[in-house]
Formats: C-alpha cells, sequence, structure tokens
C-alpha cells in the first residue's frame, strides 16, 4: 500500500474495498456485450465489427490485449453520434443486456462494505461510457469509480483516450492518482480489499492487503492457490 503523509491534517482512517466489474460484479463482460449490442441494432458494420470485438476480447482472455487499440477502436463509434442518442442506447443497452447479470453475490458482498462505512470503488478496463452508468446499478458514483478515461470535446467523443487505459498495471496508476485525490482532503486507507476473477488484475490483488479471487480464470486460480488468497464463487 501506498505510504501515507505524515504531514496530511487532520487524518481520517478508512478501509477501501476495490471491485473489479466483468465477470466479477457482472456474470458477463460489459465491454464485449455492447459491442454485441450495437452489431444487434445494426448500429455498425456486423461482419466488421464483430470480427474485430471477437479478436479483442480474445486478446484480453489470453492476456495480449493492447488496450489502448481497442479503447479507441471502441470510442471511434461513440464519436459518431451526439451525446444524447449515446444516453438513449446506454440506457436500453444496460436494462436489456446488464441488469440480468448482475451477480446476487456480487451486490450483497458489496453492500457488506458499504453497511460496514468502508469506500467503495468499481476499478474496471472498460472505458468509463459504460462503467460510470452501470456503477450506478451498484450505487456508487462518478468519484468512486476508476475506468478507461475517453476524450470529450465540444460535447462529442473524439476516438481518443485522455490518458492510460485502466488496465493491468495501468489499474494502479489510476488508483494511486485517485489515492493521492483523497490524502490531500486527510482520508487514508489502513486496510484494503480488492475483488477480481482476471490474471489481468494479479498487480491490483497483489497492492491490496486482502485479496479475494472471484470465480477466477485458471491462471488467477493458480496463483491464488499458491499465495493462499481468497477464492470464491460468484457465478449465476
Amino acid at each position: 500500500m501506498p505510504s501515507a503523509n505524515p504531514k496530511s491534517e487532520p487524518r481520517t482512517l478508512r478501509t477501501l474495498a476495490l471491485f473489479d466489474l466483468d465477470h466479477t460484479l457482472l456474470d458477463v463482460d460489459s465491454d464485449y456485450l455492447w459491442g454485441e449490442y450495437i452489431v444487434k441494432h445494426n448500429l455498425v458494420d456486423e461482419a466488421e465489427y464483430r470480427t474485430a470485438n471477437q479478436k479483442f476480447y480474445n486478446d484480453y482472455i489470453e492476456g495480449t490485449l493492447d488496450a489502448t487499440e481497442y479503447n479507441e477502436f471502441v470510442a471511434q463509434f461513440l464519436s459518431s453520434l451526439p451525446m444524447d442518442r449515446l444516453h438513449e442506447l446506454r440506457e436500453d443497452y444496460i436494462k436489456s443486456e446488464i441488469e440480468p447479470h448482475i451477480r446476487p453475490k456480487a451486490m450483497e458482498v458489496l453492500c457488506q462494505h458499504v453497511e460496514a462505512g468502508h469506500d467503495v470503488v468499481i476499478i474496471s478496463a472498460t472505458n468509463d461510457f459504460v462503467v460510470s452508468a452501470i456503477a450506478k446499478r451498484f450505487g456508487i458514483e462518478d468519484g468512486n469509480v476508476l475506468s478507461t478515461p475517453l476524450e470529450i470535446k465540444n460535447e462529442r467523443y473524439t476516438g481518443k483516450l485522455t490518458d492510460k487505459p485502466n488496465f493491468k498495471e495501468g489499474k494502479i496508476y489510476h488508483l494511486d492518482k485517485w489515492i493521492g485525490k483523497q490524502q490531500l482532503a486527510g482520508i487514508h486507507f489502513d486496510k484494503t480489499y480488492a475483488y477480481s476473477d482476471s490474471k489481468n488484475d494479479i498487480p491490483l490483488l497483489e497492492w491490496a492487503d486482502v485479496a479475494i479471487c472471484v470465480s477466477p480464470d485458471d491462471a488467477l486460480h493458480a496463483h491464488a492457490l499458491s499465495h493462499r488468497w481468497a477464492v470464491e464463487d460468484w457465478s449465476i
């Protein structure tokens, strides 16, 4: 964990719980499903988009994804429509494709942290257009959401990122920035939890005091066993 700054006063010690989104809080990959959704509604060329989307998803599963290339691919579609239309599509997408796949056990555990007075953060490699809206279904507002940041200019997406993808070690990069802001407000974390399903989040799980591997992939499951990390089945 980052060391506390002794000059920051007054200091408030809190507990932080970090939740990955795809295949952790959800039983699906929200990024991949967004691609399938816009294909299904004839918003992009089906053959071209689905081929690219599947390739990127396979790269993600294999741990070889170029996260910047992928997020710029996703953002190109977002740049083609005005914001109000994108918000309409996103709301329908979440209701039809995401809400049925919210894991009850995930909601239960997240609410336990909230009820205990812990700070809960959703930390996802998926872009902020998708993640921010899904996080609200879990009662988590934008200030406690860390995701891949897409650029907006003149109320339109540009197709570019504003910073590093929130992926693998990039999650630590964005988390450190977020914690720095908390420390300026006098908030320090004396215990941290991290929940994830993916080998891509081993850096995040190693960072936390308590690592919980949620229905993990094979590589993370093996890593969890060798490091005596908790393994839980939240699948639905």
